[in-house]
């Protein structure tokens, strides 16, 4: 099993599919690694010898991903959440950013939903 930047890498897998696993790296980011690495992207994580895997660390190497990225994203979210603008009210009422409708669906950012029950008539 390969390891790149703390993540063990599915040896069963394509080459380009198996760096998707790595948070930061999708597709095509994992394709345009492997071409940088010489690597072909069609084979498998277990055809890959020694050179192949320290080739691609060098390239990963260069790139912001896994928790250098999380936290860059949470820094960022947390930014708009202290200035105070429109996508930071979002985030901290939990409503989707992005200009969706919420009347009927959003349930993904709102949650499960909270039953409101009717206020009972008093009777005379």
């Amino acid at each position: 099993m390969a390891r790149i930047s703390g993540i063990d890498i599915p040896k069963d897998k394509r080459g380009a599919i198996a760096l998707t696993y790595i948070y930061g790296i999708g597709k095509s980011l994992a394709i345009t690694i492997l071409e940088k690495s010489n690597v072909d992207s069609n084979k498998k994580v277990s055809d890959w010898n020694d050179k192949d895997i320290a080739s691609i660390r060098d390239v990963v190497g260069n790139l912001t991903i896994e928790g250098e990225l999380r936290s860059e994203t949470q820094l960022n979210i947390k930014r708009l959440m202290d200035i105070g603008s429109y996508r930071g009210i979002r985030h901290r009422t939990g409503l989707p950013l992005r200009g969706q409708r919420t009347k009927n669906n959003s349930r993904t950012r709102k949650g499960k939903r909270k039953t409101v029950a009717n206020k009972k008539k008093a009777t005379k």
